[in-house]
């Protein structure tokens, strides 16, 4: 899993961190990772599982984290004034981080892929099925919305005392570790060795808070995508944990329900993260919706 950087890609003319996992014909499942994430959010035992049903995957990070480009000199995040109605501060929107997800497209030359997205990053492959149809072939879009207000929302009242990020790193880990446990599913086992390895290499490949903040006002700015989503035509599959408390499972029912044709996955259990336990269902599933619509292209049925 040899991490690489594309350069000068999309209109932002930003770098992207990257890495590229699988035989190189089999077909491209692009993942994006949610708000603060980054590619190494998306574990590797579950990336094994996707290779192993024949799929080649691109992980990358979004602007913003990680090691690809960050915007230090962008305006501080405003939430109070954006949710009033003054959106001055948002630095971009989802169609940015679309645009920026082509772009990686571009620079691997890939023409037509399959889009898995979490949380955020399942609104970046909602945005991105939206605004350039012809580069999607599938889209799964797990633990997210469609932006609709009053959908889809957090359970702040869970992480109410859980406190800003510190920028000591022990500090950080010790903070992060908290965070996604408060985040993951009550009905299967929390692995806090597996969460603090993750937590550490987080901060060490470049946790950036405010830029967290940034994506999360790209969210805010970019508003309801529900009507834009019923013109979707292509093959969906949208997943939800039951007792997910980051974004409640109303958001998948919604997203299931705006797309024509879209299977609806609700797992018992599961919260805002993807249990060990689930990895072969879901990769499973993800696996056969992907194989299903490249047979379908194939016939030109799609």
């Amino acid at each position: 899993m040899a991490e690489r950087k594309a350069r000068n890609v999309g209109p932002s003319g930003i770098e992207i961190a990257y890495e590229r996992i699988g035989a190189p014909d089999a077909p491209p499942v692009v993942l994006v990772m949610g708000a603060g994430a980054q590619l190494i959010s998306w574990p590797d035992g579950f990336c094994r599982e996707l290779v192993d049903r024949g799929l080649q995957l691109i992980r990358f990070d979004t602007r913003d984290s990680g090691r690809s480009t960050h915007l230090h000199d962008a305006p501080v995040p405003d939430f109070p004034a954006a949710l009033a109605g003054d959106l001055s501060s948002a630095s971009y929107t989802l169609s940015d981080l679309a645009a920026d997800t082509v772009g990686l497209l571009d620079a691997l030359g890939l023409t037509g892929v399959h889009l898995v997205g979490s949380s955020m990053g399942g609104m970046i492959a909602q945005m991105v099925a939206v605004e350039h149809p012809d580069r999607v072939r599938s889209l799964t879009s797990m633990m997210s919305t469609t932006g609709e207000p009053g959908v889809g929302e957090a359970d702040f009242t869970v992480f109410a005392e859980l406190g800003g990020p510190p920028g000591d790193r022990d500090a950080f880990v010790d903070w992060q570790v908290r965070a996604l446990r408060l985040a993951a599913s009550p009905g299967y086992a929390f692995d806090t060795a597996a969460a603090s390895e993750l937590a550490g290499r987080v901060f060490d490949r470049g946790y950036d808070a405010l830029g967290m903040q940034r994506q999360g006002l790209a969210v805010v700015a970019t508003g309801d995508r529900t009507e834009r989503l019923r013109a979707l035509k292509v093959p969906t599959l949208v997943v939800h944990g039951a007792a997910d408390v980051v974004c409640d499972a109303g958001g998948g029912r919604a997203t299931a329900a705006a797309v024509p044709g879209a299977e609806l996955l609700v797992l018992e259990g599961m919260g805002h993260h993807l249990p060990r336990e689930l990895w072969p269902e879901l990769a499973t599933r993800i696996a056969a919706l992907v194989h299903r619509a490249e047979r379908g292209l194939a016939a030109g049925s799609v």
